[in-house]
């Protein structure tokens, strides 16, 4: 593959995030998943330290705690995900176009990132008369990438940046983890996701071949690496009533074990001043510190983005890279994220 010279690398004009206005505090949801789970779940006060070791405080939902007393099915998860996640999408792009000084009719690619719910038409094409994209904008939805999403979207952004210098590239990545709550599916895997995960969205505008956007972080080609036979090790399973999660425990020992010698093979020697890290939970980032070899807290913006939003899935990586870039961090990022496959994705940014 050809590399990219300076002048084609595209450059990020902005960046923004979202959350719903449900906000779910761990407590609570303690709580309230005792009351909905212990009878159903022999297993539950066993599992139950994982909320409080979980390195979570609040995390948002698109629904109000009470929808999830009640059973759900496909009609009714998916109708939640389309007004949740389209509210998000609004209100992540409406900001990041605005910081960039751009409107949505300036939009030449909408790239969609989401893997926690279907609805066609999808995001970009359900908010496009409220947002106010043309009617000949590039339309790119990207699903089944789960955690990878938010890195791996970027990734592909930036490629179709660079492809066609001067457009205006609309980089959203959406998801509603907590629509696929199920009470009629009781496995450890879905107790630790009760745990875990949480709504949000992010999204990043980019553009190449502008001379005016020469002092903006710049964006390198993005890269990622498949384990061959990972599939087991997360992402969905497709049941009667939703999407099932699949979550196995093994992540942090398997990112701890082969972490550093796929990214080596992926960026050989390259330097890296802040790594900008996935947060996928408080056992995955303690891993990824002793498999990049940082001091411990080094990944503090990547703790702190998981106490106050918890796992939301694609876009989290993209929370801590704004509160990274808001933090005036200057020199080589990585951006980085695991997912589904199971892969591991990579991507490099310069600030200047």
């Amino acid at each position: 593959m050809t590399p990219w010279t300076e002048d084609d690398r595209p450059r990020l004009l902005s960046i923004a995030t979202a959350v719903p206005p449900t906000l779910l505090r761990q407590d609570d949801i303690v709580t309230e998943s005792r009351a909905l789970l212990q009878s159903r779940f022999s297993q539950f006060d066993r599992l139950a330290p994982a909320f409080q070791n979980a390195g979570i405080d609040t995390r948002h939902s698109v629904v109000p705690l009470d929808w999830f007393r009640q059973p759900h099915g496909w009609v009714d998860r998916t109708r939640a995900y389309a007004e949740g996640a389209a509210a998000l999408f609004r209100d992540a792009a409406g900001l990041a176009l605005d910081q960039a000084g751009l409107r949505a009719d300036q939009v030449d690619i909408i790239v969609t990132v989401s893997s926690t719910g279907i609805v066609t038409p999808t995001l970009e094409a359900l908010t496009a008369r409220d947002l106010g994209f043309r009617a000949d904008a590039m339309r790119v939805p990207v699903f089944g990438l789960g955690c990878a999403g938010g890195v791996s979207g970027l990734s592909i952004a930036a490629d179709l940046a660079a492809a066609r210098p001067g457009a205006v590239v609309l980089m959203v990545a959406v998801e509603t983890c907590t629509v696929l709550f199920r009470l009629d599916r009781l496995a450890k895997a879905d107790i630790i996701a009760t745990a875990l995960f949480g709504d949000g969205a992010a999204a990043v505008v980019l553009r190449a071949g502008h001379a005016a956007d020469d002092a903006r972080p710049r964006i390198g080609r993005g890269r990622q690496h498949m384990w061959p036979d990972t599939l087991g090790i997360m992402g969905w399973t497709v049941e009667e009533t939703g999407l099932g999660v699949v979550f196995d425990r093994s992540i942090p020992s398997f990112a701890e074990a082969e972490l550093r010698t796929a990214l080596d093979g992926l960026i050989p020697d390259h330097p890296v001043d802040r790594h900008v890290c996935h947060p996928g939970g408080a056992k995955v980032i303690t891993a990824l510190e002793t498999t990049l070899s940082l001091p411990e807290g080094s990944l503090d913006v990547e703790r702190r983005v998981l106490a106050q939003n918890g796992n939301m899935s694609a876009p989290t990586v993209l929370f801590v890279l704004e509160q990274v870039l808001r933090a005036g961090t200057r020199g080589s990022l990585l951006a980085m994220a695991l997912g589904p496959g199971f892969t591991l994705s990579v991507l490099p940014i310069t600030v200047q």
